[in-house]
């Protein structure tokens, strides 16, 4: 994704909304990406079900927490780790997702400024 530059006009609406969608999309295949290795680590040190793996994966990404009961110090030392990079992921995917919004508003109002 490149941006335009501060010299340049708008990108027409269509343009922006093809942006978004890559964003999108970026964002979402990262997502799954970062809940699959989650449910491989849950399934290999939890020995948990691949369906109890997704949903320990997921309710750590979503910040809900743990659902199932951690028995091994490996999987227990994975999940506090999963859970501290999934803070990060998380708030860097929303970064990802939100910067095509966030150029845009910042690009038309220095276009209003400079008018």
């Amino acid at each position: 994704m490149k941006f335009e530059h501060r010299a340049q006009p708008l990108l027409p609406r269509y343009d922006f909304l093809r942006r978004q969608g890559t964003a999108a999309a970026i964002s979402f295949s990262l997502l799954i990406t970062w809940i699959i290795l989650g449910m491989a680590g849950y399934h290999q040190l939890a020995e948990f079900t691949w369906v109890d793996s997704f949903l320990n994966a997921a309710m750590i990404v979503g910040g809900m927490g743990p659902v199932g009961t951690l028995n091994s110090d490996s999987a227990k030392i994975f999940a506090g780790f999963y859970a501290i990079f999934s803070g990060v992921i998380l708030l860097g995917l929303f970064g990802v997702f939100a910067a095509p919004v966030y150029h845009r508003f910042l690009h038309k109002f220095h276009l209003e400024v400079n008018e």
